[in-house]
C-alpha cells in the first residue's frame, strides 16, 4: 500500500478516484505544525542558535497526525502532494521530519490542476522537496513571528492596538493615507451647460466642451451665466472625426486581478472570491468524475501552458471560426513575479460554464464563466470598433457627441466590456442642424477622492510589491477584524484606530510604513526561494537592528492615557478608566495591578411605550393557569393528608 498525503479533505477523494486501489490517500488539513510560543520572548525561535525554530504540534491536529503517523507505519511508500507554493512546500518537509523521512528521497508530488492526467502526471514523474522553498517559507514565518510579537507586544502596551505586522501596516499606511486626502479635501464649486438634442430618434444630453476653441471657465454663477446667454436654440453639425480602434483581449487572471474583476462585477469580497475559488480548484462531481475546475488559484503570472493553449485554439475555431483566434499574448513580467504556476484557468474547455452549472451554486458558477471565458478571450482575434466624435456648434459653442461601431467582435463574442451606445453617424451630415429641447446650466461642486474597494486595495497592493497571492485576502480580512478598517457603502474607510496606529508606525518603525522597504523584503524572500541569498544571512541582517529599534522605541514612546469616568474606585479610591478588551470596552480600577476592581455593567432599563406584548400575554396567561392548577394540586394533597391521619 503506497500512502499519499495531500491537504484537504477535498483532495483526497479526487485522488482515491484517479489511483484507485494500492493507494491510501490522507488529508492534512493545512499545516500541522507551527512555532511554540516558549522560550524567549515567547517567539518560539533559539536566536542565539542560528534561529533555530521550535515546531509544535497544533493541537487541533493531534487526531489527524495520529491517523497520518498510523498509516505511514503500515505504507511501503509515502508520496507528498501539497499544494505548489511556499506553504505546501513547508508542509510536505513538516510531514517528512514529523516521519522522519529522508528528505532528498521522499517523493514530493507536484500538479498545478486536480485532473486524471495531471495527477498519473506527477505520480510518474516525482520531484523531492525544494528546500530553497521551505527555507523561503521559514525565514518568512520566523519574520512575521518577530515583527509581529515585538510590534503587537509594543502597540497594545503603549496604544492599546491589538497587533501590528510587515504586510498589515504596509497595506493600512496605503489605506490611511488615502484617509487622509479625503478627510482634507475641500469641495470647488464649477458649473455645467447642458443640452437636450434629438439625434435619430433618442435625446442625448450634450456637455460644452470648448468656447472660442478653448475649455470654457465655469468656476462660477456669473461666468456660467454668459456663455449660457450666447446657446442658441440649435446645434449645427460641424464636423465628425472617425478613427478605426484595435481592441486587445485580457491577459488571463492572476490572483489579483480575478479578485478585482470579481469584486468590480459580483461584489465579492476577496475573502469570498479566495474561497469560491478554492472550492473551483478542489473540485466537484461532474458526472461520473470527480474533477477540479480550475488549475491553481494562487498565482502571480498570466502565462498559460502550450497544452492549454493549443485545445483553447481547437476550440476557438470549432466553435466561433479561424478568423476569431489571436496571437498569444506575453505579459512583461513584474520584479516580484514568480511565474510559478500558470495562470487561473479552465481545466478543460469542453467543461462549459453551461454544461457544469446544475453542479455549481449560483456564485461559484459565477466565477467559473469569469474564469473560462477570460482565458478562452485571452488568445482570441482583437476587436476592431469604429469610434466617431461628432462636433456640433451654436455659435462659438462647441459640443461634442460620442460614439463606437463594432467591426467586428473578436474576443467580445465571449467576454464582453461595457459598450457605449453606437449612433447612427452614417444618416448624419455635415451642416444638419438639431433643435435643443432643452439647454440648463447646473451648479457642481467637486467630489473628494472615492474610497479605495476592496479591489483597489489588492491593486496597490500588488503595485507596490507587498504581500503575495496568498495573501491579499488574508491581509484584508486582517485589518477588518482588528478593526482597522471597516467596510462601508462608499468603500473601506480607516478607523480612528486604525488611523493612530498607522501613524504612530510611522514615527517610530518608518520602515515598516515605507512600501519600498516592505517589498524589499518580500524580494530578498523571492531571492532565498531561488536560491541566490542565505536565509540566515537575511535573517541575522534584520533582527540585530530591529531588536535594538525595540529597546529605543519601548524608552521613547509614549503611553496613551486611558480615558476616566469621572468616578472613583469603591476600593481603593484610584480613579476608575474605560480598558479595552478583545471582548469590548469596560470600566475598571486605573490602579491595576495593585487593584483588581472591575465594575460590573449596568442593568439597561427597558423603554416602556405603553402597549402590551400579545405573545407575552399568552403566557401570562398560560402561566396563570398553570399556578390555579398547582394550588388544586396541594389543596388535594392536604386533604389526603388529613383523612391519611
Amino acid at each position: 500500500m503506497k500512502l499519499v498525503i495531500v491537504e484537504s479533505p477535498k483532495k483526497s477523494e479526487s485522488f482515491s478516484r484517479y489511483l484507485g486501489p494500492g493507494f491510501t490517500i490522507l488529508a492534512t488539513q493545512g499545516h500541522l505544525r507551527d512555532l511554540a510560543t516558549s522560550g524567549k520572548g515567547g517567539l518560539g525561535i533559539d536566536v542565539e542558535n542560528n534561529f533555530k525554530p521550535n515546531y509544535k504540534l497544533m493541537p487541533k491536529k493531534s487526531a489527524v497526525w495520529e491517523k497520518i503517523r498510523s498509516e505511514a507505519k503500515k505504507a511501503e511508500e509515502i508520496l507528498l502532494a501539497t499544494d505548489p507554493d511556499r506553504e505546501g512546500e513547508a508542509i510536505a518537509w513538516h510531514l517528512a521530519d514529523m516521519l522522519k523521512l529522508k528528505i532528498d528521497k521522499t517523493k514530493r508530488l507536484e500538479f498545478h490542476e486536480i485532473t486524471r492526467d495531471s495527477i498519473q502526471s506527477a505520480i510518474k514523474t516525482p520531484r523531492t522537496i525544494d528546500m530553497n522553498l521551505v527555507n523561503s517559507q521559514e525565514t518568512r514565518r520566523i519574520l512575521d513571528r518577530v515583527i509581529g510579537f515585538k510590534l503587537s507586544a509594543l502597540m497594545q502596551k503603549k496604544l492599546r492596538s491589538p497587533s501590528a505586522g510587515r504586510v498589515q501596516s504596509a497595506t493600512l499606511k496605503i489605506i490611511t493615507d488615502h484617509e487622509k486626502e479625503i478627510d482634507k479635501f475641500i469641495p470647488e464649486e464649477y458649473w455645467e451647460i447642458l443640452a437636450d438634442v434629438e439625434i435619430c430618434g433618442k435625446i442625448y444630453t450634450l456637455k460644452l466642451a470648448k468656447y472660442n476653441g478653448s475649455s470654457p471657465d465655469l468656476g462660477d454663477e456669473e461666468k456660467a451665466e454668459k456663455i449660457f446667454a450666447l446657446l442658441g436654440d440649435t446645434l449645427t453639425l460641424d464636423d465628425i472625426i472617425k478613427k478605426v480602434r484595435i481592441v486587445p483581449s485580457k491577459p488571463p487572471f492572476k490572483t489579483s486581478t480575478l479578485q478585482q474583476e470579481a469584486s468590480n462585477r459580483f461584489r465579492f469580497s476577496t475573502s469570498k472570491t479566495a474561497s469560491i475559488a478554492q472550492s473551483l480548484y478542489e473540485g466537484f462531481s461532474v458526472g461520473d468524475e470527480h474533477v477540479g475546475l480550475v488549475t491553481y488559484i494562487r498565482t502571480d503570472s498570466t502565462r498559460l501552458s502550450d497544452t492549454y493553449i493549443q485545445r483553447a485554439r481547437n476550440y476557438i475555431t470549432e466553435n466561433f471560426g479561424e478568423n476569431y483566434i489571436g496571437i498569444v499574448k506575453k505579459e512583461k513580467a513584474t520584479p516580484l513575479g514568480q511565474d510559478a504556476h500558470e495562470a487561473i484557468r479552465p481545466t478543460a474547455n469542453h467543461r462549459t460554464p453551461e454544461s457544469v452549472a446544475k453542479y455549481l451554486t449560483p456564485d461559484q458558477l459565477k466565477l467559473y464563466r469569469l474564469i473560462y471565458n477570460r482565458a478562452l478571450a485571452s488568445l482570441m482575434a482583437d476587436a476592431k470598433e469604429e469610434v466617431s466624435t461628432a462636433i456640433l456648434r451654436s455659435g462659438n459653442l462647441e459640443f461634442k457627441l460620442d460614439s463606437k461601431k463594432v467591426l467586428f467582435d473578436g474576443h467580445r463574442r465571449l467576454y464582453e466590456d461595457d459598450e457605449a451606445d453606437t449612433i447612427c453617424t452614417p444618416l448624419m451630415q455635415k451642416g444638419m442642424t438639431f433643435k435643443i429641447i432643452k439647454k440648463q446650466k447646473v451648479q457642481k461642486f467637486t467630489t473628494p477622492p472615492p474610497r479605495y474597494s476592496e479591489a483597489k486595495v489588492v491593486q496597490l497592493m500588488e503595485e507596490a510589491g507587498i504581500g503575495r497571492p496568498s495573501t491579499y485576502a488574508s491581509t484584508i480580512k486582517l485589518l477588518l477584524t482588528r478593526k482597522y478598517i471597516e467596510m462601508t457603502k462608499e468603500g473601506i474607510r480607516a478607523t480612528e484606530q486604525g488611523i493612530k496606529t498607522a501613524t504612530v508606525i510611522a514615527k517610530y518603525f518608518p520602515e515598516f510604513a515605507d512600501l519600498k522597504y516592505t517589498a524589499r523584503m518580500e524580494s530578498e524572500l523571492d531571492q532565498i526561494q531561488f536560491g541566490k541569498i542565505k536565509h540566515l544571512e537575511m535573517l541575522t541582517n534584520f533582527y540585530g537592528p530591529f531588536e535594538q529599534k525595540v529597546q529605543q522605541v519601548y524608552q521613547a514612546m509614549y503611553k496613551e492615557p486611558e480615558e476616566e469616568t469621572g468616578e472613583t474606585c469603591p476600593q481603593c479610591g484610584s480613579p476608575l478608566v474605560i480598558k479595552k478588551s478583545r471582548h469590548g470596552a469596560f470600566v475598571a480600577c486605573s490602579n491595576y495591578p495593585t487593584c483588581k476592581y472591575i465594575k460590573k455593567p449596568e442593568p439597561i432599563a427597558p423603554d416602556f411605550i405603553g402597549e402590551d406584548c400579545p405573545v407575552m400575554w399568552q403566557a401570562s396567561f398560560a402561566s396563570q393557569i398553570w399556578q390555579e392548577q398547582v394550588i388544586y394540586c396541594l389543596q388535594r394533597l392536604s386533604i389526603m393528608h388529613i383523612f391519611a391521619q
